[in-house]
């Protein structure tokens, strides 16, 4: 098989045998229509993954895409963000066509806390006022007030780059001798947001300035690209009691830092003011298989909220991903039992799966075998990436069980990667920020897949799959973070995804599913 290297503009893959050209290539052999695909058992890998095909991935896309324009936002921009008619019109779509389907349709509503800041909030200090977006956000869930007092930073600062050394405020022990009153600033990494917020609050603290390392536009262990440490949202999943700026770019916080290591410690004003909603209401969509054995369900799942806009990338094409596996095994036999899953809230936090899997019955739980996640599966400027659990940040949290069981899995996807060509590898991050982390601390082993958002592609990544330095989508060539998670670029629409990537990609996951769903030997109760 020959792989081309030139990713953006691919428009087929050249293959060298009958198999692989069923597999990747546009099913040059008279495919069968999306229709009858849809009416048929698929119950072999041929017949299922002949069926994954572009166009009708692609189809959601635009449907998605129409969603959110026909739900503008205040402001005109449209949007599918949770708590909004767009994301809500999300739903409806997909529950249509499931339901339609046959499969038994739940739409499981929870509570989430809506935060809007009001007014326009304001951080400085005697040297500068800092700018909004470019140098810092204001933290979701950030409590309220005026602040005007001193900075005092907390724990180890890492001013050499690297992400890893960084604990900063993820301990009680770090705000020894912190002055009651003063302003922490803390740096991200080694632990939540959340934790290191708490922590600030018990020691006194007037307010927080989390702030990033230099090198958090780098996702994936290249350092082909200059380090960019631009300022990034946080987001809190506990509401805090103190104003919180969260994050601040890597420039700000350390020029904060060496002004107080001078001997100059600055003061920060910082005033924030917002509204929470602690009854707003969100929704998942919850869809079971009446094939299988319900005792050893496998979940499928994926986040269907955008943030910022129609969020087509992240994640309306892992949604489309999921929902054309679910079509075209609407009607096969499978040995366990397949419930898929599209949550809201995920780009808040995780919000709808952690709502799912802790209001399990411990029946229902250990039912549960195994998880499979699709968290963006359409990047223009791509990577291939398994999100393995082994490298999550929390992995500590997770039960014995989980890392060793959803290697099953993870072979899974690299075994079909390798028999057509496509490099794949696990991915360094694990699966942190995707809802199958939420499985992982209930002891649910998990797989997924994504290709890559923001930046930067460094030289490993470009030397494996081709493409470009910099950015995996939005400006390509170009450093400038992207599309995706960034307030105000309202940019992740139809125009940054690749159908191409969408359709190999849909396939990897559909033959896994498959897999998984006739896998005789999960572990089943075994992760209890």
């Amino acid at each position: 098989m020959v792989y081309l290297r030139n990713t953006l503009r691919i428009a087929s893959i050249a293959c060298a045998s009958a198999s692989a050209s069923l597999l990747i290539c546009g099913q040059a052999l008279a495919a069968p229509s999306n229709a009858e695909c849809n009416a048929r058992v698929n119950d072999t890998l041929a017949r299922l993954l002949e069926c994954i095909q572009q166009q009708p991935l692609n189809d959601h896309l635009v449907n998605f895409q129409h969603i959110s324009d026909a739900n503008p936002n205040p402001d005109g921009h449209g949007n599918r963000n949770t708590g909004t008619s767009g994301y809500k019109a999300s739903v409806d779509y997909v529950a249509g066509l499931i339901r339609a389907a046959g499969y038994k349709v739940t739409i499981e509503p929870y509570h989430w806390m809506d935060f809007q800041v009001t007014g326009v909030p304001t951080f400085a200090t005697a040297k500068r006022t800092y700018a909004m977006s470019s140098d810092w956000y204001v933290a979701r869930l950030s409590g309220q007030g005026d602040v005007n007092a001193p900075v005092q930073p907390v724990g180890r600062i890492v001013v050499d780059g690297e992400a890893t050394g960084s604990t900063s405020a993820c301990s009680p022990s770090d705000f020894t001798g912190f002055q009651r009153g003063n302003v922490a600033l803390v740096q991200r990494g080694g632990c939540e947001f959340d934790v290191k917020v708490r922590n600030a609050q018990a020691a006194g603290a007037a307010g927080v300035i989390l702030f990033n390392t230099a090198d958090i536009g780098i996702r994936d262990n290249d350092r082909g690209m200059p380090k960019t440490g631009v300022a990034y949202p946080a987001r809190l999943t506990e509401a805090a009691t103190i104003p919180v700026v969260g994050a601040a770019s890597f420039d700000v916080g350390i020029e904060l830092y060496r002004d107080y290591q001078a001997g100059t410690a600055p003061k920060a004003r910082i005033s924030v003011h917002a509204q929470t909603n602690p009854s707003a209401v969100d929704y998942n969509l919850i869809a079971d298989s009446p094939f299988g054995n319900p005792s050893r369900v496998v979940v499928v799942e994926g986040h269907l909220d955008a943030i910022y806009g129609a969020g087509i990338l992240d994640n309306a094409s892992g949604s489309a991903t999921i929902l054309e596996v679910a079509l075209k095994l609407a009607h096969t036999p499978t040995v366990n039992q397949l419930r898929y899953i599209w949550f809201g809230g995920e780009e808040l936090g995780l919000l709808g799966s952690k709502y799912y899997t802790s209001n399990l019955s411990q029946s229902e739980l250990r039912n549960i075998a195994y998880d499979i996640d699709a968290d963006v599966t359409a990047t223009p400027n791509y990577a291939v990436e398994i999100a393995d659990p082994q490298g999550a940040g929390n992995v500590a949290k997770f039960p014995p069980n989980v890392v060793p069981q959803s290697r099953r899995g993870d072979n899974y996807f690299l075994g079909y990667f390798r028999s057509v060509g496509i490099p794949a590898i696990l991915a360094p991050a694990g699966n942190d920020g995707t809802d199958s982390n939420s499985f992982s601390l209930v002891g649910v082993p998990n797989t997924g897949i994504f290709t890559q958002q923001d930046c930067c592609k460094g030289d490993f990544s470009v030397k494996k799959w081709g493409g470009f330095l910099g950015n995996y989508e939005g400006k390509v060539p170009g450093s400038n973070g992207g599309c995706v998670d960034y307030p105000g670029r309202w940019c992740d629409n139809l125009d940054n995804t690749l159908p191409f990537v969408l359709e190999f990609t849909s396939k990897a996951f559909a033959y896994v599913t498959f897999k998984l769903a006739n896998d005789a030997n999960l572990p089943g109760r075994a992760h209890q």
